[in-house]
């Protein structure tokens, strides 16, 4: 992983944050050590056996509705 000065980075920022975006992580210094990671973000994937894509089959016809809290105790259940 490549360091950058929190100096360089105020300077270098504008070619810093493509590289970020695509995918390279910084460790930024100050004076000399490390303070922070400079990384992308990823957004979180959600499985094809996550629980919530069975709800369709809890449906009752003509049953009542459940609150999120409900739903969130029958479909996460430990």
């Amino acid at each position: 992983m490549d360091r950058v000065s929190i100096l360089q980075f105020r300077r270098q920022a504008e070619a810093t944050i493509p590289q970020v975006q695509q995918g390279k992580r910084f460790i930024v210094t100050y004076r000399g050590k490390p303070v922070m990671r400079l990384e992308p973000i990823r957004e979180p994937q959600v499985g094809a056996d996550d629980p919530f894509y069975s709800l369709d089959q809890l449906a009752v016809s003509g049953g009542e509705a459940l609150t999120n809290e409900e739903i969130d105790q029958i479909i996460y259940q430990d």
